[in-house]
């Protein structure tokens, strides 16, 4: 049995519920960070050092860092699929996933803060557009790239598509206008049809 450390909200707890759910894996969660705590914790802080979310625990061996997990699970798990067979299209499922990471991911984090988490006296309208542009200019990126590919390391989906599908989410459902972008809408319409998806990430943003 696989533990699972951290809120249900988290975009980061949600990719990893996301790839357990495709994998068939079962698992426990407890409810750690945000509104609930404990990621604080001297407990927790043994575990995972950062205080964030989420740990995951297995035989005992706890590992943080949520794209480290969702590679890890797939990778241990080679038959259901979401690995994909050949090094370049691994190569490319793990670069979309670090641009997930290092490009999109602060990219929206300021839009995301202040619309949803901050109060509509104290939100800031030059961050909210700078984090728009910002997230758009980043999602045209991918767009492209999803002009010559179904998923983002080929034809079939696989691990890649987790971390950015689950920004990508939130970008379709924060109150902002949008750009219409061909590709992103197929690939994002190909998600939600998804069970293990609408499961753990088409969820109220909170």
């Amino acid at each position: 049995m696989l533990n699972i450390l951290g809120r249900r909200n988290s975009s980061n707890v949600q990719k990893v519920l996301w790839a357990c759910d495709e994998l068939d894996l079962s698992y426990e969660r407890e409810d750690i960070g945000g509104e609930f705590g404990h990621n604080q914790s001297a407990n927790y802080l043994a575990l995972n050092p950062n205080g964030t979310v989420p740990t995951l625990i297995d035989n005992g061996r706890p590992l943080w860092e949520s794209n480290a997990i969702v590679r890890y699970l797939c990778e241990s798990h080679e038959s259901h699929g979401l690995l994909p067979q050949d090094v370049w299209s691994i190569a490319l499922a793990q670069q979309w996933m670090d641009w997930q990471q290092t490009i999109l991911a602060p990219a929206i984090r300021p839009l995301f803060w202040n619309l949803i988490r901050t109060s509509p006296k104290d939100q800031d309208p030059e961050a909210i557009s700078t984090g728009r542009n910002n997230t758009e200019a980043a999602l045209r990126i991918l767009d492209g790239h999803l002009s010559r590919h179904r998923y983002v390391a080929g034809e079939a989906f696989s691990f890649g598509d987790i971390p950015v599908g689950v920004m990508t989410y939130r970008w379709f459902n924060l109150d902002i206008q949008r750009a219409t972008l061909d590709n992103l809408e197929r690939w994002y319409r190909q998600l939600t049809t998804r069970q293990p998806y609408k499961d753990n990430v088409m969820i109220a943003i909170t």
